[in-house]
């Protein structure tokens, strides 16, 4: 009896990123293996479009949907298929690709598209702030300013988002919060709260360096205050991946987090700012959704 062919949605943001999104649909005729694969592809044409497409896929019992984007694009196609037997595929084209790195996914369009023909299906974990899914980082403080500010420049790109760093270093104060990780509470001010689910924000910029994506756990990366002198260690240390050494910054590990701010405020999700309440929830669901990844990407997750 003939094999049947798994089928696949590959969904192109094509406003993800820097770069011209044209030629994706001949990578994808050329690249994937379509004796195994029934290949369809769709683009976005407006924001939350691509989280619509992938409900409807779930629905069409589609075994595989591709998130042909950045990060806000693959938050939207996986908030889609958390707890469905339909598996998520990235092919990261953003300007940050925090959970593609994180997954060892390479950066290159065709040797990407390559997991739909090797890859192998893993359950990892995702996280939920206020019930909202999210699979890398969310975050509050300085990185939530800085996402805010960078979302409206007119052009995208690491040089673009360090710029808007520190043009909001300059300016940012940090803030008052309480902190309660699985029932012990404790107050800080912070510079940066960032929940993580992957180790890093994109770019390899390292915000929770030894964060794994199955081990059922939050990393919560809390940078206290530092003066301009101390800042470029800080920035060295995050990107090395080992901003756990710096005395400026602790983390923490747990399933629950309540933070509470004085007010409602920004926060990123997965890199894009939105505006959230003064009380936040931040939860683990442990591998509650489907990735196809690199068979080398299962064993030693990081």
């Amino acid at each position: 009896m003939e094999e049947r062919r798994r089928h696949i949605l590959a969904i192109i943001n094509p406003v993800s990123g820097t770069g011209n999104k044209d030629k994706i649909p001949r990578l994808i005729d050329t690249v994937v293996d379509h004796e195994r694969n029934l290949v369809s592809i769709m683009a976005t044409e407006y924001p939350g479009h691509a989280n619509e497409i992938a409900q409807q896929a779930v629905i069409d019992g589609i075994d595989v949907v591709v998130a042909i984007g950045g990060d806000g694009t693959v938050n939207e196609v996986g908030s889609a298929l958390c707890g469905t037997d339909t598996a998520l595929a990235i092919v990261p084209v953003g300007s940050g690709n925090g959970l593609a790195r994180h997954l060892r996914l390479s950066m290159n369009a065709s040797r990407a598209l390559q997991v739909l023909n090797d890859g192998v299906v893993g359950k990892f974990d995702y996280c939920t702030i206020n019930g909202k899914p999210f699979f890398c980082t969310c975050g509050m403080g300085f990185d939530a300013a800085v996402s805010y500010k960078f979302s409206n420049e007119g052009t995208r790109g690491f040089i673009t988002y360090i710029k808007t760093a520190l043009s909001e270093y300059i300016k940012y104060k940090p803030q008052d919060y309480i902190i309660d990780i699985d029932g012990k509470k404790m107050q800080e001010k912070a510079f940066v709260i960032a929940c993580c689910n992957a180790a890093q924000y994109g770019n390899n910029a390292y915000i929770a360096p030894r964060a794994t994506m199955q081990d059922g756990l939050l990393d919560v990366t809390v940078m206290h205050p530092f003066n301009i002198i101390q800042s470029p260690l800080i920035g060295a240390r995050l990107f090395l991946r080992q901003l756990d050494h710096d005395h400026h910054v602790s983390i923490y590990r747990g399933r629950r987090v309540v933070i509470e701010r004085r007010h409602d405020d920004i926060l990123h999700i997965d890199g894009d700012p939105t505006m959230m309440p003064a009380r936040i929830v931040v939860e683990n669901i442990n591998r509650g959704i489907n990735i196809l990844v690199p068979p080398s990407s299962l064993p030693n997750d990081v």
